[in-house]
C-alpha cells in the first residue's frame, strides 16, 4: 500500500486530484487510531496527515486554539491543560476500547465526533468546532467558519465534517473552543439499583436544579470485575449509579448535599470528591470495564444511542436477551454493550431492539471479518439516506475520500 506524507494543504490538494484523475480512493489517517472501526475500505493509498501537527495559534483568554489535523490529541490537551483549560465535551480515547497506542490526533476527533460523559451538559464535538480548513473531493481548499466564538461567516460547513469520518473533506486545521477546568468536583454514588430505577434516578437529578455535568450507571454483573479506578466503587458486581457536579469547591459541595436529599428515596447516597471522581469519569469515558486488554476484550462492542427515557429498559432487554454486558451514560442516553461473539456481532438483535426503542447504533469493535457482512453504522431511513447522499455528492463526488467506510458494499 503506497503511503502519501503531505506537509501542508497545498500537497492534500495535489494527492486528492492526483487521486481523482487516477480514480483511485484514498484512506485518510493521523497515526491510524481508528483504522479499526467502520466498514473495511478497498483501496491502495493512504493519505498520512501526521506531519501537519503544529499548533497554529493559541489564545487562553479567547478560550480559543487553532491546531493542525495531524497533532497528536494527548499533545493538545497537555497544552491546554497546562493554562488549566480543556475540551469541555470530553473526547473518547479509542485505544482502550480497540486496543491500540494510544496517538489519537485532533482531526480523528473531530472525524469520529465521539464525546464523552459531559455531552449533556456541554455539547458534542461539533458544538466545539468554531472553523476548519479542509480539501474536497474537488482537490479544492475551503475554509469554514473563523477563529471568533461568535462567528457568523458563511455557511457552518464544519459541523457537518464532524462526525464525518473523513467521508467529505480532508481536513488540515481546525480551530476549536476550550474551556477553563472545573476548580472541583464531586460525585454522588447510589448502590444496587437495578436499570430501570437506576434510569429514573439519573432522569431526576438531571432534571433537577443542581446543574449535574455526568450521569451514568454500571449493572451488578459477575462477568465485569472492577479494576482501576472502578474499584473504588464497592464490591466486584454491585451496582452503581454516578452523578457528577462540578464547579468552585463550595458550590460543587453545596450542591452535592442538596441533590442527595432529593434523591434519598432511592438509597443512601456515597460522595467521592475530586481525584477519586475524576479518575472514575476518565475510566467510564473510556469505556474501561470492556477494555480491549480486559476479560471482555474479545467481544463486539456496540455504542447504542437512544432516548435517555428508554435507555434503562433497552439495556435490561438487550443484556438479558444477548448474555451481554452494558454500561449507561448520558442518563441513559447512551448504552455500551459488549456482546458474546456471533459471526454477526448479534446485530439483527441489537437493530430490532434499538429500532423499537427509537435509537441508532454503531459497532466499535470487531473483527474485519464480522465488519465485512454487519452494517457497522446504523441504517438510515431512505429520505435521510438519500439527504445525506446529496450533501456527500456536494463535497467528494467521485467518491475519493475513505470510499465505503460509512456503508457496506460502497467500498467495491
Amino acid at each position: 500500500m503506497d503511503t502519501l506524507k503531505v506537509r501542508d494543504a497545498q500537497d492534500v490538494e495535489q494527492v486528492v486530484r492526483a487521486a481523482i484523475a487516477s480514480e483511485q480512493p484514498l484512506e485518510i489517517i493521523g497515526h491510524g487510531s481508528k483504522r479499526q472501526i467502520g466498514q473495511p475500505m478497498a483501496t491502495n493509498a493512504l493519505l498520512d496527515l501526521s506531519d501537519l501537527n503544529a499548533v497554529t495559534a493559541y489564545e487562553p483568554n479567547e478560550l480559543v486554539i487553532t491546531v493542525q489535523a495531524g497533532a497528536p490529541l494527548a499533545d493538545v490537551q497537555s497544552l491546554i491543560d497546562s493554562r488549566n483549560q480543556q475540551f469541555a465535551f470530553e473526547p473518547v480515547d479509542t485505544s482502550v476500547l480497540l486496543g491500540t497506542p494510544a496517538f489519537g490526533t485532533i482531526g480523528g476527533m473531530i472525524g469520529a465526533g465521539l464525546a464523552g460523559p459531559r455531552r449533556i451538559k456541554a455539547g458534542g464535538a461539533r458544538d466545539h468546532l468554531l472553523g476548519a480548513h479542509a480539501v474536497s473531493g474537488f482537490g479544492d481548499s475551503f475554509k469554514t467558519g473563523g477563529r471568533v466564538v461568535k462567528n457568523v461567516t458563511g455557511y457552518d460547513l464544519c459541523k457537518l465534517l464532524a462526525g464525518s469520518w473523513g467521508t467529505l473533506a480532508v481536513m488540515t486545521e481546525v480551530t476549536l473552543k476550550v474551556m477553563p477546568k472545573p476548580e472541583s468536583e464531586r460525585t454522588l454514588v447510589l448502590r444496587g439499583l437495578d436499570e430501570v430505577t437506576a434510569n429514573r434516578a439519573m432522569t431526576a437529578a438531571l432534571g433537577s436544579p443542581f446543574d449535574v455535568s455526568g450521569a451514568a450507571h454500571l449493572p451488578n454483573s459477575a462477568l465485569r470485575p472492577a479494576a482501576g479506578a472502578l474499584a473504588g466503587l464497592g464490591a466486584p458486581g454491585q451496582a452503581a449509579t454516578l452523578l457528577r457536579l462540578e464547579g468552585i469547591a463550595a458550590s460543587a459541595a453545596h450542591r452535592a448535599a442538596s441533590l442527595g436529599k432529593v434523591l434519598q428515596s432511592y438509597g443512601s447516597v456515597e460522595i467521592l470528591e475530586d481525584a477519586t471522581s475524576l479518575a472514575i469519569w476518565g475510566a467510564l469515558r473510556d469505556v474501561q470495564p470492556f477494555a480491549a486488554g480486559g476479560a471482555l476484550g474479545a467481544w463486539p462492542v456496540w455504542r447504542i444511542v437512544c432516548p435517555p427515557a428508554s435507555g434503562g429498559a433497552l439495556g435490561q432487554a438487550l443484556s438479558r436477551d444477548s448474555g451481554g454486558e452494558v454500561i449507561y451514560d448520558w442518563g441513559g442516553g447512551l448504552i455500551w454493550a459488549a456482546l458474546p461473539p456471533k459471526p454477526d456481532a448479534q446485530a439483527a438483535l441489537v437493530r430490532q431492539r434499538v429500532d423499537a426503542a427509537g435509537g441508532h447504533a454503531t459497532l466499535i469493535r470487531a473483527s474485519e471479518p464480522v465488519r465485512r457482512i454487519v452494517d457497522v453504522f446504523h441504517p438510515q431511513a431512505g429520505g435521510l439516506a438519500a439527504l445525506g447522499e446529496r450533501v456527500r455528492q456536494g463535497f467528494d463526488p467521485k467518491n475519493i475520500l475513505n470510499r465505503g467506510r460509512l456503508k457496506r458494499g460502497d467500498a467495491a
